[in-house]
C-alpha cells in the first residue's frame, strides 16, 4: 500500500492511501491545509486541535450541503424524466391519430378513385 507524506498547518503526516490515490490525496492534504491557513488568519492562535476541528466540520457543512443539492437535482430529475415520459406518451398518441387519419383519408381517394374509374 502506498505511503505519501503530507504537511497540514506546518506538521508532517505520513498518510497510507490505495494505489493510484497518491495525488487526490495530497490535494486533499492541501486543501485542509489551505483551510486551516484561512481559519488561523480569522482566528488568530486559538490551538492546533481546535483549528483542526472547525476545519473538519466547515468540510462536512460543505459535504452537506452538496449531498443536499445532489437530493435536489436528482428529483429535479426524476421530475423531467416523468414529465418526458408523459409527453413521450402523448406524443405517440398524436402521431398514431395522424396515421389512422393518413389511413382513413388514403382510403377515401382510392373509393373516390374507384368511383371514378367506374364512370
Amino acid at each position: 500500500m502506498p505511503q505519501i507524506v503530507v504537511t497540514i498547518d506546518e506538521k508532517t503526516y505520513r498518510m497510507a492511501c490505495g494505489e493510484g490515490e497518491e495525488a487526490h490525496l495530497t490535494v486533499l492534504a492541501a486543501e485542509v491545509d489551505g483551510r486551516i491557513a484561512e481559519l488561523r488568519k480569522s482566528f488568530g492562535q486559538i490551538g492546533d486541535l481546535r483549528l483542526m476541528v472547525m476545519a473538519a466540520i466547515m468540510g462536512s457543512d460543505e459535504l452537506f450541503e452538496a449531498r443536499q443539492r445532489i437530493r435536489e437535482l436528482e428529483n429535479i430529475i426524476a421530475e423531467h424524466s416523468v414529465r418526458s415520459e408523459e409527453f413521450d406518451g402523448a406524443r405517440h398518441a398524436e402521431r398514431t391519430h395522424f396515421v389512422d387519419s393518413l389511413n382513413e383519408t388514403a382510403e377515401a381517394l382510392e373509393r373516390l378513385g374507384a368511383r371514378l374509374e367506374d364512370r
